[in-house]
Parts: C-alpha cells; sequence; structure tokens
C-alpha cells in the first residue's frame, strides 16, 4: 500500500486528537494506493484496544460505491511501539486479506508501520 504525506498526516493528527485511547478508522484504496482515509469511533474508548462499531463499518459500503476496496484498517498505540499486540492479531482473523496501518505515539515523534496478518502470523510490509 502506498500512503501520502497528506493521508499519513491525516492519520497521525486522528491519533493525537483521540490520545490517550487508541484511534481506529478505515483506510480506501485504488490500484494498492491509498485513496481515502475514514476516521471511525473507537467504541472501547481505551488506551489498550479499539473497537469499531457497526455505522462505521458501513462505510465499507461506501467505500466500494465510490469504486475504492476497503482493504485496509488502521489504529494507534498510545504507548507502546506500533507493532500488533495479540488483541490486534486475533482481531486481524475477522478480516482476512485486510492490511493494518498501526501509529506509534509513544516515541518523540509518531511512527506509522504497515503489516499483513494472517493466520496469527504477522509480517511488517513496505509503507510505500
Amino acid at each position: 500500500m502506498r500512503l501520502s504525506p497528506e493521508l499519513r498526516e491525516q492519520i497521525v493528527e486522528h491519533a493525537r486528537r483521540e490520545a490517550p485511547n487508541e484511534c481506529c478508522g478505515l483506510i480506501g484504496l485504488r490500484d494498492g494506493e491509498a485513496v481515502s482515509v475514514r476516521p471511525a469511533e473507537n467504541l472501547a474508548a481505551s488506551p489498550f484496544r479499539f473497537e469499531i462499531g457497526g455505522k462505521d463499518l458501513m462505510g465499507v459500503y461506501e467505500l466500494e460505491d465510490d469504486g475504492q476496496a476497503p482493504g485496509a484498517i488502521y489504529h494507534s498505540h498510545t504507548r507502546s511501539e506500533p507493532y500488533p499486540s495479540q488483541t490486534d492479531i486475533n482481531f486481524a482473523a475477522n478480516w482476512p486479506d485486510w492490511e493494518w496501518l498501526i501509529v506509534g505515539l509513544a516515541g518523540d515523534e509518531p511512527e506509522l508501520r504497515h503489516y499483513r496478518i494472517e493466520g496469527g502470523e504477522v509480517t511488517e510490509v513496505d509503507l510505500g
């Protein structure tokens, strides 16, 4: 997935607004390139996990209606490195073929990392 500086900044700003709780949202793709960011409400309102509600998940259909592939979920880690937790890995089992972007806010500067999580195995991939 390629992600423009503008979309990166939208995601980072969302993470900063929601801190100390995790943020979450969907990324719309077209030909492997991120073309939109759809912030979602974290129903868990927690610094340790996120939960995307049904209303925000309906955004998947809106992305498809707009010719975008709903293929990536993003969220933040406010107190740890941007690496999938066991909770993230368990959640990903319900979303096969989706990509995962995690924003880490624990350091001096935000850090974005991109993963595929399949069968419980985590693979970091280039964010482009």
